[in-house]
């Protein structure tokens, strides 16, 4: 993982001035795993961990393809989270977390997970996000932290399926309820 603040999609044109760049596990502590969070673990890690850094991962992309039943949706309304796919071209940032190898556990979920949902236009994601709320909340609260994240810690960062799904709900919220109930949805 790199240490920068840049871009998903496009890398960044140049190293930032403010740090170096530097693997994380150059760090002398034969113990220490780093985790990559792209998720709700870029603004809400939910375990002991001894250091941050927001940086990004080459040959990956951040896509909302994944069905969530319990922390976003439910059985009858699966909510849409973020899974990792392969993509030579991609860039995804998040924040690595340093923990101690015994309090790692790793989850991999391939499209052959049954939580897969897959790809689907942008709009019907929105949709989807926008109707959809589970046990950590309302989908859309797990949208616009994401792009949140990416506002605050990557400006300049380009991730255009994030971009697109969050214009679509733009779009659409007034059409699911009135401004006051979409702003305590929130």
């Amino acid at each position: 993982m790199k240490q920068e603040s840049t871009a998903q999609n496009t890398p960044p044109a140049s190293p930032p001035t403010s740090s170096p760049v530097q693997h994380p596990r150059d760090d002398g502590d034969p113990q220490a795993l780093w985790i990559f969070g792209y998720g709700s673990l870029v603004w809400r890690p939910d375990f002991a961990y001894s250091d941050s850094r927001v940086g990004f991962v080459r040959g990956y992309s951040r896509r909302f393809w994944q069905g969530d039943t319990f922390h976003r949706g439910s059985d009858k309304m699966p909510g849409r989270v973020v899974t990792l796919l392969e993509d030579h071209e991609g860039c995804t940032w998040g924040v690595a977390y340093q923990v101690q190898g015994e309090q790692a556990l790793a989850y991999v979920a391939t499209p052959q997970n049954p939580g897969y949902l897959g790809p689907a236009p942008e709009e019907a994601i929105a949709t989807q996000i926008l109707a959809c709320r589970g046990f950590s909340g309302h989908n859309l609260e797990y949208l616009l932290r994401l792009a949140d994240f990416m506002q605050l810690c990557g400006p300049q960062a380009q991730d255009e399926h994030l971009a697109a799904i969050v214009d679509a709900v733009g779009t659409m919220l007034p059409c699911f309820c009135p401004t006051e109930q979409a702003l305590a949805l929130v």
